[in-house]
């Protein structure tokens, strides 16, 4: 009996943790979204639906629904398409393609925040760098953050930049599981290269593009701190996401009920959109033997 229980205790601090840092502050995030509460107050009265009545009907929040959207469909094809064509070229096991992937993987790990404050520094309208060299060209300034046509793509090239070593070195992982005699065969075959690629690699390394989908696209639905630190959801709510307004309602104007009803929201959103992939997307992944 012991026995039995051995790797049940093993585990137990963990499921502990989890339980007491994850699945109680949703719990409890769940309750807020039906209570009125603004952390002065000792009481939290019960308002059932009011909170989710209020975000649903609020043009704020649809605007935020849509920007992030439109920030997913654009930044998540994009990171898996570069991700993909350059690993095809880093899987080889040459020193050079070996210093590139460590070149490329660095940002992963570097703090957002510095990223985001030095991507400002070189998107500055007056000051940064970008401007100075198109000024070389007799191009004019560009109000990059400024204007609200140029500002989403702004940050969609630093989050690209940000999460793409990630991607690829996944995809590296995926590529190198391929086995050799596939290429050997379609080589046989007389297959080009790039029918080679769309037929034996991209079929193959679904798997990992499968997780990688579903990763990004939960990744790019709480994006923040970029959005936070350079525009701060402007300008004119052109960059406002999800996560920002949740941060401006709950801890800027400290109305808790109904930043709670807007993370409530964004999780039954996203815990839709991933049954939509598995169930679209999911027949089409095969894994090897």
């Amino acid at each position: 009996m012991s026995r039995r229980l051995t790797p049940y205790l093993l585990i137990a601090p963990l499921l502990a943790f989890i339980a007491v840092f994850t699945y109680l502050p949703i719990l409890s995030s769940v309750n807020l979204s039906f209570r009125e509460w603004d952390f002065l107050t000792d009481g939290k009265p019960w308002v059932g639906m009011e909170n989710y009545r209020l975000v649903l009907s609020s043009s704020e929040f649809w605007n935020a629904v849509r920007v992030t959207g439109i920030f997913a469909l654009i930044s998540v094809p994009l990171r898996l398409a570069l991700a993909l064509a350059i690993a095809s070229y880093l899987v080889r096991e040459a020193l050079p393609q070996r210093l590139l992937r460590g070149a490329l993987f660095l940002p992963s790990v570097t703090s957002t925040v510095a990223i985001a404050v030095v991507f400002s520094w070189l998107f500055a309208t007056d000051y940064g760098v970008i401007n100075a060299a198109l000024a070389t060209f007799g191009i004019p300034k560009v109000y990059w953050l400024q204007n609200p046509q140029l500002a989403l793509w702004v940050i969609v090239l630093v989050n690209t930049w940000k999460q793409l070593g990630y991607d690829i070195v996944l995809y590296i992982a995926g590529l190198q599981a391929i086995s050799k005699d596939l290429y050997d065969a379609a080589e046989i075959d007389g297959g080009g290269r790039f029918h080679v690629f769309r037929r034996v690699t991209v079929p193959l390394v679904m798997p990992t593009t499968y997780f990688l989908l579903v990763i990004s696209v939960i990744e790019a639905f709480q994006v923040f701190t970029v959005v936070d630190v350079m525009t701060r959801g402007g300008p004119a709510g052109a960059t406002d996401m999800i996560v920002n307004m949740l941060y401006r309602v709950g801890f800027t104007l400290f109305d808790i009920g109904q930043g709670s009803a807007i993370a409530v929201l964004l999780f039954v959103l996203l815990i839709a959109l991933a049954i939509f992939k598995a169930r679209v997307l999911g027949r089409r992944v095969h894994y090897e033997a």
